[in-house]
């Protein structure tokens, strides 16, 4: 698996898919910064992630979204497959990589903090606990990316697949209460409130286990029959 995650990773810093994702995070990341510190005069850190949740439903893609169809597509599928690596560690190689990029981009919103500290009396346990529930919800992000890359040889498609079912579980629980079970976005929204709530986090995990479960399925069932 430590093979698999040094060779994604490479891939991602080796090419602008990296810092395209870092780049955008950021741009965004600072625009609501400034409407935070300045407009609305606030010096919460928190406060930048409770719209930058909202963010990830439409950047996440890119990080997701060549994990697997851009091995169907260039035709190394089939040795990635036959290789001597588990199904399993390469799911996990790949999951863990796109993992490691985010908690590194995620890492540089601290310089927000540092400004804030600066100007004011921002909770670092708050902003802390806020990080470990955007991370939980990022991680959960990636697997499903991970899993409709692994359905479809067209990048554009897992991209458009993966933002459909994301702006759903955002949307849908304005419908109907009965849908709110499957609103990420409301299920983070207690960490920046400085919350730690157990089924929150149980549902953030068993959602990543889940869609890399079916990731390891799908490229299990397309091994057996090639």
């Amino acid at each position: 698996m430590l093979a698999v995650i040094k060779k994604e990773l490479k891939s991602y810093l080796l090419s602008p898919i990296g810092y395209v994702f870092a780049g955008l995070f950021l741009l965004i990341f600072s625009i609501f910064f400034y409407v935070t510190l300045f407009a609305s005069k606030s010096i919460k850190f928190e406060y930048l992630f409770y719209n930058g949740a909202t963010v990830l439903t439409f950047i996440t893609p890119v990080l997701t979204m060549r994990m697997f169809s851009e091995e169907r597509k260039n035709g190394t599928e089939q040795l990635l497959l036959t290789s001597p690596r588990s199904i399993t560690s390469i799911v996990l190689g790949k999951f863990f990589a796109a993992g490691i990029i985010m908690i590194f981009t995620e890492a540089f919103t601290l310089i927000y903090f540092g400004i804030l500290k600066y100007f004011g009396n921002p909770s670092l346990l708050v902003a802390l606990n806020t990080l470990f529930g955007f991370l939980l919800l990022s991680l959960a992000y990636i697997s499903f990316g991970m899993f409709a890359s692994s359905i479809t040889e067209n990048q554009i498609v897992a991209s458009v697949l993966t933002i459909g079912v994301f702006l759903a579980m955002w949307f849908l629980p304005y419908m109907s209460n009965i849908f709110s079970i499957f609103s990420l976005i409301d299920k983070f929204e207690k960490y920046p409130e400085g919350l730690i709530s157990i089924p929150e986090i149980v549902t953030f995990v068993s959602f990543s286990v889940l869609f890399i479960l079916l990731t390891i399925i799908v490229l299990q069932r397309r091994k057996s029959i090639k």
